[in-house]
């Protein structure tokens, strides 16, 4: 009988993708299946996390010529990992992936459960990139781990979209400028290239919020802009290769937040850190619905 029960029990198995940034410790730790996009350097491609060192990356970023791109795992590396799941015993599948708007990474997990009959996949766009989609992927997992139906996940997931985002100071625009992410125009920056500018990903799209000569003020109107959107359900510091910087940041948050001790510190990867470049901080968080 309880071999019996256990067979017909559904198994909810989450899938992210490195662009995410899930802490490596904590995939282990809940179960979350990452699929590594592409950096590509050169003629070269390597999957992240996996075929490329992230510290070797970073060290070597700024000399890299042609600057590094990035690009969506193939769309049968999908496929794989969810028929391979699926043989593992996973009943059903959720793929949680970085925003439709600013990847092909979703419409890729999105063709390859197309192709997949053995488990029904659920592909969901966080609208987010980085930590900003690494916080829900946690919570979805956390949620799933304490018994959490799929529909009860996708509708916490759905009803705090709007509540999501990623702020970041960038210490410099050139990494932007040299991966061709940015529309100068769009952004009203054109070529004031030392300023340090505050930026925000939100249901899929990125703005400027502030733009600033200087990296102390830009950090303090960072923590007034991120006070502004709380409270918050979860909120972690970001950076990109810039450990010490964040641990500031965070110390320096503690004058407004009397819970920022209690914040963990978590690295942007290769497949972000790209694009924000190095010793951008800021931060990720998930506010409370309305």
């Amino acid at each position: 009988m309880e071999k019996g029960a256990a067979r017909n029990k559904m198994t909810l198995k989450i899938v992210a993708d490195s662009a995410c940034d899930v802490p490596v410790d904590l995939a282990k730790a809940l179960d979350i299946t990452v699929i590594p996009v592409y950096i590509n350097i050169g003629a070269n491609s390597y999957l992240d996390g996996t075929e490329l060192p992230r510290q070797f990356f970073f060290n070597n970023l700024d000399s890299y010529s042609p600057y590094p791109t990035t690009s969506a795992p193939a769309i049968g590396a999908f496929t794989e990992t969810y028929e391979r799941l699926a043989d593992e015993g996973a009943t059903e599948i959720l793929s949680i992936h970085i925003a439709a708007s600013l990847s092909n990474t979703w419409n890729a997990a999105r063709l390859g459960a197309e192709a997949v009959s053995s488990v029904p996949v659920t592909v969901f766009d966080t609208k987010q990139v980085s930590l900003g989609a690494a916080l829900l992927i946690i919570t979805a997992a956390e949620m799933s781990a304490n018994g959490r139906t799929l529909s009860e996940i996708i509708a916490f997931l759905s009803a705090h979209l709007p509540q999501t985002r990623l702020f970041g100071m960038l210490d410099t625009l050139e990494s932007l400028r040299r991966s061709g992410r940015v529309n100068w125009a769009e952004f009203g920056i054109g070529t004031l290239l030392q300023i340090k500018p505050i930026l925000m990903i939100a249901d899929g799209a990125i703005s400027v919020l502030a733009k600033v000569r200087t990296r102390k003020r830009s950090i303090q109107q960072l923590l007034e802009l991120v006070n502004s959107f709380g409270p918050f359900e979860k909120l972690a510091v970001a950076h990109v290769n810039a450990p010490e910087a964040a641990a500031t940041l965070k110390e320096l948050a503690l004058s407004i937040f009397p819970d920022a001790a209690t914040w963990p510190i978590m690295a942007i990867g290769p497949a972000v850190g790209t694009h924000l470049g190095l010793d951008a901080v800021g931060f990720a968080c998930v506010g409370r619905a309305s």
